[in-house]
Formats: C-alpha cells, sequence, structure tokens
C-alpha cells in the first residue's frame, strides 16, 4: 500500500472519533490530503491541525450533520468551492440504538437510516460521476459483522448495515470496469465512542479490536481492490459460522445475547 494515497483526496465522514479518526490519521500517514467532516467542529479542528503539523499535508474541515438530508450536497459544494476533487470517499459516518423497537424513540431510528444508509447513497452518488470521468477513484463503506444476520434489540442497526454491506459489494463490480474501487469495511466490537452512544450493556464488548487495527486493514482491502474485508480472525469465523446455521437459530441466539437484563 506504500504511496497508495499519496497526493490524493479524501473525504472521511464521522472523522472526529474512532475508527474515523483511525482512518484519517492513516490516510494522512500516506500523504494523503483531507477533508473532515462530522458534527464536531472542534474536535475536527484539533485533529486536522495535528495531521498537517505530523504530516505535512492539506487538511480541511468541513462541519456537517448527516442525518440532515442536504449534508451530503453541502460536502459536495464545500469540496467545490475550494477546487477539490476527491480520489477518495470514506464513508465512516453511523450510530447504533439498543433496545426493543417498540419502545424506541422514532426520531432517533429515523435519523439512523439516514446516517447509516441514505446518507452514504447520497455521497457516493455525488463523488462518484467525477471518479467514473478520470476512471480512478476509491470508495470505502464502513459497515460492522452486524450486517451478516439479523440481531434482536439492535434491529434498525443491523439492518442498516446489512444495506450498506449489499449496497457496497454491488457497486464494486458495477464500477470496477471504470478503474474505481468499492469496498465495505465489516469491524466487530472496537475501541470507540460506539457502544456509549448505542447504550450497549459492556457484557457485549469485553473483547474488542483497535481503531487503528481496523482502519488498516479496512484500506489495505480497499488498495488491493477487495469487496469486504472482515476485521478480526474471530470476526471471520464467527460471520463463517453464522452461514453455516439456519437463519432462525442464529437470530434466536442473537436475542439471548442482546436481551435486556429486565426482559430476561
Amino acid at each position: 500500500m506504500k504511496d497508495e494515497w499519496r497526493g490524493k483526496w479524501a473525504v472521511v465522514t464521522g472523522a472526529s472519533a474512532g475508527i474515523g479518526k483511525a482512518l484519517a490519521a492513516q490516510l494522512a500517514a500516506g500523504g494523503a490530503n483531507l477533508v473532515l467532516t462530522a458534527r464536531r467542529l472542534e474536535r475536527l479542528e484539533q485533529l486536522a491541525a495535528a495531521l498537517r503539523a505530523q504530516h505535512t499535508i492539506r487538511a480541511e474541515v468541513c462541519q456537517a450533520d448527516l442525518s440532515l438530508p442536504a449534508a451530503p450536497q453541502a460536502i459536495l459544494d464545500f469540496c467545490k468551492e475550494r477546487g477539490i476533487a476527491a480520489d477518495i470517499l470514506v464513508n465512516n459516518a453511523g450510530f447504533g440504538a439498543y433496545g426493543e423497537v417498540g419502545r424506541a424513540d422514532l426520531a432517533r431510528l429515523l435519523d439512523m437510516v439516514q446516517v447509516n444508509c441514505s446518507a452514504v447513497v447520497a455521497l457516493t452518488r455525488l463523488f462518484l460521476p467525477a471518479m467514473i470521468e478520470k476512471r480512478r477513484g476509491y470508495v470505502l463503506i464502513v459497515a460492522s459483522t452486524a450486517a451478516f444476520q439479523a440481531i434482536p434489540y439492535t434491529a434498525t442497526y443491523a439492518a442498516t448495515k446489512g444495506f450498506d454491506l449489499l449496497f457496497a459489494e454491488g457497486l464494486a463490480e458495477e464500477v470496477r470496469p471504470y478503474g474505481v474501487r468499492v469496498c465495505c469495511l465489516c469491524p466487530g466490537p472496537t475501541e470507540s465512542e460506539f457502544r456509549e452512544v448505542a447504550g450497549q450493556p459492556g457484557r457485549m464488548w469485553r473483547w474488542q479490536e483497535t481503531s487503528e487495527k481496523v482502519a488498516r486493514l479496512g484500506l489495505q482491502g480497499l488498495a488491493a481492490g477487495k469487496s469486504c474485508v472482515i476485521s478480526g480472525f474471530a470476526n471471520a469465523l464467527g460471520v463463517a459460522a453464522q452461514r453455516l446455521a439456519p437463519r432462525k437459530f442464529v437470530t434466536r441466539a442473537a436475542a439471548r445475547l442482546f436481551r435486556p437484563r429486565e426482559t430476561r
């Protein structure tokens, strides 16, 4: 992957923390210039300043809330106003919510679909034509090992990540003739703020990978032209085992693991 990213412009969503921050740092270490976007402006500015100083790259900051339908176009306009033609799009922004759908806040569930699915499609559609015209480009979509099966008590999140996986794999074949590479990165439990935001119990996160490792594997897979990367041998083994078992069995096993204590 040496020099794969050097001199290229990368747009990274959800760059203020976790996997997104690690992806931005590794792209910068590889010589890429960055457009960092997320809701938290102060964090983005701190990250941009640190990466500029450490790697002598350009780093622009675009504050955006991807739960708003107009945000993807605003990010594209931000790039155009600065004469930035993105070579790499990293669709990393996303969040989850834990609990029963019948008791969940409806607005939060719909925001999750907007951020995890609609914004991914919109950003990809907006940035893809220029890549196709140049006959080169990269799109990394961060999903989850949750993409491979239904998961009660985090049903909406798993469904959105299943969407991301199928979208990425289909798109990868569609744009391959144009020299554009698309990869779906599927991490398992990862050291980040995801669990706290989703409200998941700590018992489900006893073993975690680092954001740096997940980011490294995702970028390696993207550079190699892989359409899907599952981070971690144990995670890959778990996904393979799930495919061999009846879907109803897997879903019921997931329900036992994820069921809130008070409903057991």
